[in-house]
């Protein structure tokens, strides 16, 4: 990943986050940055202010989406080789118990609702994730497949 100046644009610095690297996300803080490697089945936190990164976080299988809740407290990467949702708690940086999601055909894209309550997981069909409990809810059919999911107010 090469951080780039804004104000002289240009490359200020290289991070290593593996091979594959792809989707990122930002808190909405704004201190730190994650960035799926999705060959390593890892997902590296970067501190902002200092473009360090921290110690990647094993997830699943090829993560390929990564959303963050509205408050900044959990990112919920998609990993699409092993069909799951794993939950990742920011003040630490450790991942929770991932969350199996429904469908023949895995997930691809994943979304939280505004007031941060429900993650929706697309691909075959749309999972519900109740972010309370990071459980798994009754799948909705779409009747063909879902790549991105937008949530609207």
């Amino acid at each position: 990943m090469t951080v780039i100046s804004t104000v002289s644009g240009t490359a200020i610095k290289t991070i290593n986050v593996g091979r594959g690297a792809g989707a990122i996300a930002i808190t909405p803080n704004g201190k730190t940055v994650y960035v799926l490697g999705g060959m390593q089945d890892t997902v590296t936190p970067i501190r902002t202010a200092t473009s360090t990164a921290l110690k990647p976080i094993k997830v699943g299988d090829f993560p390929i989406a990564i959303a963050i809740t509205p408050n900044g407290k959990t990112a919920y990467v998609v990993s699409n080789g092993s069909g799951t949702v794993t939950p990742i708690r920011t003040a630490t940086h450790t991942a929770r118990k991932a969350v199996k999601v429904s469908g023949q055909l895995q997930p691809r894209g994943i979304a939280i609702t505004p007031d941060g309550t429900t993650a929706y997981a697309a691909g075959g069909v749309l999972t519900p994730i109740r972010t309370a409990t990071n459980t798994a809810l009754k799948a909705i059919q779409l009747g063909g497949w879902a790549i991105i999911v937008v949530v609207i107010r």
